[in-house]
C-alpha cells in the first residue's frame, strides 16, 4: 500500500470510538471509515491535524510508510 493507516489501534488506545472521533473533528463516519481502511486516496492537513489534536498523537502513530510505492504492489 505505501502508507498504512494505524487509526484503528489508536482509537483503540484511547478508548475513543470512531463516532466519537467524527463528532470532534467534525467529519462524517463514512469519510472516517474511509480513513480507517485504508481505502483513502487523500487527506486534508486540516483533518490529520484535529484528529491528532484529539486523539493525542503524533502524525506517525496514525500514518506508517511500509517502504514500498503504491505501483510497486501492483506490479507483483
Amino acid at each position: 500500500m505505501g502508507i498504512r493507516v494505524c487509526l484503528e489501534e489508536v482509537l483503540k488506545e484511547r478508548g475513543m470510538t470512531s463516532k466519537e472521533l467524527c463528532s470532534l473533528v467534525h467529519i462524517t463516519e463514512a469519510n472516517l471509515s474511509v480513513l480507517r481502511s485504508g481505502k483513502a486516496k487523500g487527506v486534508r492537513f486540516h483533518t490529520i491535524n484535529r484528529i491528532c489534536y484529539f486523539l493525542q498523537c503524533d502524525v506517525g502513530d496514525i500514518l506508517k510508510f511500509d517502504g514500498k510505492l503504491e505501483e510497486e504492489e501492483n506490479e507483483e
